[in-house]
């Protein structure tokens, strides 16, 4: 099954976009992520994915309360990341509601809480693969590690990991199309669900994207082209078979 996650980007307590995950590329698209969680939710949503940006430059959850709240008030699942480096930070989000939450840069530095919160938690956890050239980007696309993105994605899976989500940093906020073909090389290589995330711009993309749902590509993360309205959520489905 191929989903689509509309994205909603929290900074300050709003809805914004960076373009390539940098900090001084902001554009604002709303003064309420929760409004724009409900309208996505209403226009067929059949997940939400948040991402705390605050909460991935500093380390630690910043919106969780926010998070929470959007949780609780959307009938669509809600799968959550930024920040999460601690057995708590992911028992407290579970607790608020949220369904699955994201690990990104702890996948690399800190591999017995990894190994840790997929024992424990099972499928309520994704892996945050953002790569850089292949290589994997942590700690808000700021720096970039010397492990392969596919390396860490078969390690990953060999401990347990069925989720992963894999941005390709020089597509992120373009509207150039996402990598497919690294995609779904990551699928193949960990054997596992990969769900797309940076780039995706037109209908066409997501329709190369869910050709390959038999391969493990999962779903696609639409961030920016939801907020500039070349994409519709509603038609996306509509063309995908998915309404």
């Amino acid at each position: 099954m191929f989903t689509l996650y509309p994205a909603i980007d929290i900074r300050g307590g709003k809805c914004v976009r960076l373009i390539q995950g940098d900090y001084n590329q902001e554009t604002v698209y709303n003064d309420s992520p929760l409004k724009a969680a409900l309208a996505w939710a209403e226009q067929g949503g059949k997940w939400i994915h948040l991402v705390d940006l605050d909460g991935a430059k500093a380390g630690e959850p910043v919106n969780h309360q926010l998070i929470g709240d959007i949780a609780r008030s959307v009938k669509a699942p809600v799968q959550t990341g930024g920040g999460l480096r601690t057995v708590e930070n992911v028992e407290r989000l579970l607790s608020l509601g949220v369904s699955r939450v994201i690990i990104g840069t702890a996948a690399i530095e800190d591999r017995p809480f990894v190994e840790e919160v997929l024992r424990r938690f099972g499928e309520q956890v994704a892996i945050g693969i953002d790569a850089r050239n292949g290589y994997v980007a942590t700690r808000g696309w700021l720096e970039t590690s010397e492990v392969k993105a596919e390396d860490l994605a078969v390690q990953l899976a060999e401990l347990g990991a069925k989720t992963f989500i894999f941005t390709d940093i020089s597509r992120d906020g373009m509207m150039q199309g996402p990598n497919v073909e690294a995609i779904v090389r990551l699928a193949q290589v960990s054997g596992q669900s990969v769900i797309a995330s940076g780039g995706v711009s037109r209908y066409e993309d997501l329709e190369a994207l869910a050709a390959h749902a038999d391969k493990g590509v999962a779903g696609a993360i639409i961030g920016k082209a939801l907020y500039t309205g070349s994409i519709e959520l509603a038609e996306a489905h509509r063309r995908l078979g998915l309404a």
